[in-house]
């Protein structure tokens, strides 16, 4: 494997870990607004403020573009899909352009 390929798979891997914070994100905020747990805890605390500053700087773009559903966001769904079809055609690219 040449070093594009190599570079090609570090940004296939960030871009599966930022999908895995964008669910745990998700699922958090889900049991922030039901009660399950609670932000005065500081270690849930800690771990929300830490996924939110990561992911809010990806969601708000998406946000400012979907229309307002009443309390539903959609925009993690949309930004999850966004990154697995990167992640499809990156490789798909560079084979063609025979950088890989």
């Amino acid at each position: 494997m040449n070093t594009v390929g190599a570079l090609v798979s570090i940004i296939i891997m960030v871009l599966q870990w930022i999908v895995w914070l964008i669910i745990a994100q998700a699922i958090l905020s889900w049991l922030v607004a039901f009660n399950v747990i609670n932000l005065h805890n500081r270690f849930v605390d800690g771990v929300y403020s830490f996924l939110n500053r990561i992911t809010e700087p990806l969601l708000r773009p998406i946000r400012k573009v979907l229309p307002d559903l009443g309390g539903i966001d959609l925009s993690p769904m949309v930004l999850i899909l966004v990154i697995i079809v990167i992640q499809r055609m990156l490789p798909a690219l560079l084979l063609d352009t025979g950088l890989i």
